[in-house]
């Protein structure tokens, strides 16, 4: 049996001129056949996906027909991890409404929401956070809309029910491997396990899915658009995914996934990208997309949301620039073409 390849150094911590810390991981590139463009680290290494994911999650929901009316913004919303921002849970809180449905009908449980603001709000009106302010509340009301075409139960998180069935074959065939294995995610839905070739191969399809039947072709393009065209949905301000999103012509989609892990789709190309850091630390995992953004010609690397994910600076204090991160140099390769 051959040893599988160990973690490459994606990205490296910098204090003064000496690397103080490095973040260790895999990625890869894939064409829409399971074609390795490049690799770093271990290709088949098994990964959780986690949120990387959700626009393999939503895709039932649209090429089942349930999702034929339902507009760009709430398809975006299907794919979001997002801040709990007023933008996020009124549309999310409208979704619901227009559907008979209401808060008590999601099941994400409920989160203190990251967007400053809305944290703010609450705390002066004396309010606590609800199951809206999740991250993941625009996936679950996907999954309740597919939910009422499909006519399941209302715990529609179980691992055998008709929406969870759906998502994992959706999962698998985009994957073109069985899952390996799943677990609960923090919103309570089921996350499933896969390579991470696996997982880039899914990309891909996303960015080029010609062959995949007329349903999911549509259905496909139809997320990655609404990704690419509300990426203020899909994250929040200031965060990695909205901003890369934003700079980025082409209807490129960035996807980043709890424990460090990034997807990423460009359709122009017909490519996908999947990256797992396997510390968990998100600011090595911004990094290195941004690294194979640029690198596939996606990112101008010298646009301000690629600078502060290629070369964050480390600031003491006293505000003193002090260190930075960047990627590592086999990863980025002086921005050489992919």
């Amino acid at each position: 049996m051959t040893d599988a390849p160990e973690p490459a150094v994606l990205a490296e911590v910098l204090r003064g001129d000496r690397v103080e810390s490095r973040h260790r991981g895999h990625a890869i590139v894939c064409d829409a056949r399971g074609g390795v463009i490049a690799a770093w680290g271990d290709p088949d290494a098994v990964v959780f996906p986690r949120s990387s994911c959700k626009m393999l999650q939503a895709l039932p929901l649209v090429e089942s027909g349930a999702g034929a009316d339902i507009g760009s913004e709430r398809l975006a919303l299907a794919c979001a991890s997002h801040s709990g921002a007023g933008l996020h849970v009124t549309r999310v809180a409208a979704w619901l409404a227009a559907m008979g449905l209401g808060e008590r009908d999601l099941r994400c449980g409920p989160q203190v929401p990251d967007d400053a603001a809305e944290r703010h709000r609450l705390r002066d009106a004396g309010e606590s956070p609800c199951q809206i302010h999740n991250n993941c509340s625009g996936k679950h009301a996907g999954f309740l809309a597919l939910n009422r075409h499909l006519r399941g139960g209302p715990e529609y998180v179980e691992i055998d029910h008709p929406v969870q069935v759906a998502a994992r074959v959706a999962f698998e065939e985009m994957c073109d491997a069985p899952i390996l294995g799943w677990g609960v995610d923090g919103c309570s839905a089921p996350t499933f396990q896969t390579t991470l070739r696996g997982l880039g191969t899914a990309m891909a399809r996303m960015a080029d899915p010609r062959g995949l039947g007329r349903a999911r072709e549509e259905a496909a393009r139809r997320l990655v658009a609404a990704m690419a065209e509300h990426p203020l949905l899909v994250a929040g301000e200031g965060r990695a995914c909205s901003e890369l999103m934003a700079a980025m012509p082409g209807g490129v989609a960035v996807k980043m996934g709890a424990e460090a892990v990034y997807t990423a789709i460009l359709p122009e190309r017909g490519l996908g990208v999947a990256l797992k850091v396997e510390d968990g630390g998100l600011r090595g995992a911004e990094c290195a997309i941004a690294a194979l953004l640029v690198r596939l010609g996606a990112l101008d690397p010298g646009h301000p949301a690629a600078r502060r994910r290629l070369f964050p600076a480390i600031l003491s204090r006293r505000g003193a620039d002090v260190g930075a991160i960047r990627p590592a140099a086999g990863l980025l390769a002086d921005g050489a073409r992919l």
